[in-house]
């Protein structure tokens, strides 16, 4: 059962059901966003060890990625996606059903590692299985798709939260996943073509000539600063809501799906602009976010409530996934013939990254109100606009 190859008849359903679980990641990390305050009292903990829960699976997922790269190049890509979503099924059952903190941290990293082998195994799906034109236009779709996480995930924990309690949001992720899992065990199966030899050297050596070629790495960089501001909000909006404007989790659910769709909406633009001089649009899309985020930071004495709060990280978000989607389109495609190692690192680093990002700005900065965030979004823009100017100065093939 797990060794089946792919029929050809089930390759657009396999290309479905890959474009379906691409979301996971994003709903395993926000799904239980609005429920952060709850945790924390139920817990008797601080804010930042409920964060701490976040961080361990972006982290954990980012490593996770180096190494499942070379493993699904050398090992196959269903095999490995099929153990590593019963992993993830089991992780959920056991935060479920878990009366300790450290226990749920604990189960959140090894949630992180199984959700990075499978979006590992599942983007290898796509440059597999499509090629040309059709492959930029699924990579680009991937993308999009990707981002339904982070919108739908808080407002659906929201009501889960409301209606039942916080346990309720991971037995949802159990058995989304369970469902995906039977779908592939009818439907898909293994899409390698070639089989690399699974030897450390090599594997660095390739690892090297990614980590050196400018327009790649400056690339990632960039989609993980990108990230980081919905990161960022994503670890703060529900204490802001909640605690500093008194809203119940069902308002920051729709708060957090508000800011889904400026992601999503940035994506869309980033697919509709795809032929347009890359670099310049990237460099326009920068500089309107900058524009926003000094909006809103000299807005904030004047007003600051929870409509100038959504208005200003609403447009930019459109920005920060209007840059990730054509930067995250662009690295994918960049080393076809080393799908699985260069999609390991381009998921790797920019999860590692925007954890630490992230978690570093809300630890040193506890931003808590308008004001601190949006200097934490002008850190970042700031960071995004250093590496444009050194890719720029690179002088790499699509400037």
């Amino acid at each position: 059962m797990l060794e089946k190859k792919l029929q050809s008849r089930h390759q657009q359903i396999a290309t479905y059901l890959a474009l379906a679980i691409i979301p996971l990641s994003g709903v395993a990390t926000d799904i239980f966003i609005p429920s952060l305050p709850a945790m924390v009292k139920e817990f008797h903990t601080t804010e930042s060890t409920i964060r701490l829960s976040i961080t361990l699976f972006l982290i954990s997922y980012g490593l996770s990625q180096f190494i499942s790269g070379a493993l699904v190049d050398a090992w196959g890509r269903y095999k490995f996606n099929i153990i590593s979503m019963v992993v993830f099924i089991l992780s959920n059952v056991i935060i479920m059903l878990s009366n300790s903190i450290e226990v749920i941290l604990a189960a959140r990293f090894i949630q992180g590692i199984s959700a990075g082998a499978i979006a590992t195994a599942k983007r290898t799906l796509f440059i597999d299985v499509h090629s040309g034109e059709k492959l930029k236009h699924y990579l680009s779709i991937m993308s999009i798709i990707w981002s339904l996480g982070p919108i739908i995930a808080p407002f659906i924990g929201g009501y889960l939260e409301h209606l039942i309690n916080w346990r309720a949001c991971f037995a949802f992720l159990g058995l989304y996943a369970l469902v995906i899992l039977i779908l592939e065990l009818i439907f898909s199966g293994e899409t390698i073509k070639l089989y690399h030899e699974l030897k450390i050297k090599p594997i660095l050596k390739k690892y090297l000539i990614m980590i050196k070629t400018p327009d790649f790495i400056y690339g990632v960089l960039i989609c993980s600063l990108c990230y980081s501001m919905v990161i960022l909000f994503g670890l703060v909006s529900s204490f802001i809501v909640e605690y500093k404007m008194g809203f119940s989790p069902i308002v920051a659910g729709y708060v957090s799906l508000i800011l889904g769709f400026a992601w999503m909406a940035g994506g869309f633009i980033g697919k509709a602009l795809m032929k347009k001089d890359f670099l310049p649009k990237i460099q326009r899309g920068n500089a309107i976010q900058f524009l926003f985020i000094v909006a809103m930071l000299l807005t904030t004495p004047l007003r600051a409530d929870i409509f100038t709060l959504v208005f200003f990280a609403f447009a930019i978000h459109v920005c920060a996934g209007f840059m990730f989607n054509n930067y995250f389109a662009y690295c994918l495609g960049r080393f076809p013939d080393m799908a699985g190692l260069s999609g390991g690192l381009i998921g790797g680093m920019n999860y590692i990254l925007c954890s630490f990002f992230s978690y570093g700005l809300t630890w040193s900065m506890n931003p808590q109100g308008q004001s601190k965030l949006s200097i934490a979004y002008l850190i970042l823009a700031s960071g995004i606009l250093l590496f444009l100017f050194l890719t720029k100065r690179s002088k790499t093939a699509f400037v």
